[in-house]
């Protein structure tokens, strides 16, 4: 994620703004309190889980966000290659295609967040071991049922939403060659003309972008744009994979521009 510089101009929050940061945080709190039970409950019982992207989802629309879907996730599996804007990003794709994310493993030293990923069964990757990638994400997809789907940010980082950073091929090395019967299908999340106020670009900590949108009094419209997978030409190695996915997702958004 972005770096957090030393000096950063937070723009104040009203009396009102910060009663919908308490307001939304408690109703997150609730929800999660009503899925965990259920999570294990369902674990237990050995049936598909659901409660991580309907709790993943719900987040989302805690905080604002209105989620149009066009396209679809592949059903037999995909792995999506998707821009980055912000940390609403998350909880939108899952809620919208049930899917698990790569995570930097510096997450997982944190316990509460380590909790909740590991729930919806995200993979961590130590991203200077390249060698231990591919073998972390055969075992999320042993696991992975329904939609089989698992996300990735090649960006790297967050952008501001109207452009595209270019895409690290390093980050797809677990790709490289892509599973068999894994389709690998580019995500564009559109924000529409709300993206500046959306973005986590520049010196703003994660947490000033988690309370600023917690804040906003209009809804988010997103639009998440499942694209069509890759050829197997357009994935015939990781730089050809990140190319491709990356002119798949601009061609995108120049249409809808």
């Amino acid at each position: 994620m972005n770096a957090t510089a030393d000096a950063f101009d937070r723009p104040a929050i009203s009396l009102v703004g910060r009663a919908r940061i308490a307001v939304r945080i408690l109703a997150m709190l609730l929800l999660l309190l009503a899925c965990v039970p259920l999570y294990y409950l369902w674990r237990i019982l050995r049936l598909h889980n659901p409660w991580p992207r309907i709790f993943l989802g719900g987040i989302a629309w805690i905080a604002g966000a209105r989620v149009r879907i066009e396209g679809a996730p592949e059903r037999k599996g995909a792995f999506l290659l998707s821009n980055h804007v912000s940390w609403l990003d998350i909880p939108v794709i899952s809620g919208a295609s049930g899917s698990a994310f790569v995570a930097h493993s510096g997450l997982a030293d944190v316990g509460l967040l380590k909790w909740l990923c590991e729930m919806n069964d995200t993979v961590f990757v130590a991203r200077h071991d390249r060698r231990s990638v591919h073998s972390q994400v055969e075992q999320v997809r042993d696991a992975l049922t329904d939609t089989g789907a698992l996300a990735v940010f090649p960006e790297g980082t967050t952008s501001d939403g109207l452009s595209l950073l270019p895409f690290k091929s390093s980050l797809l090395s677990a790709l490289d060659p892509p599973p068999p019967g894994i389709a690998i299908q580019p995500v564009w999340l559109d924000y529409g003309q709300n993206v500046a106020s959306i973005a986590w670009v520049g010196e703003e900590p994660g947490l000033d972008n988690f309370l600023k949108i917690l804040a906003r009094h209009r809804s988010v419209p997103v639009t998440v744009h499942f694209l069509p997978p890759l050829t197997a030409e357009e994935a015939a190695n990781r730089k050809v994979m990140a190319t491709a996915a990356r002119d798949r997702i601009l061609t995108a958004m120049s249409v809808a521009r």
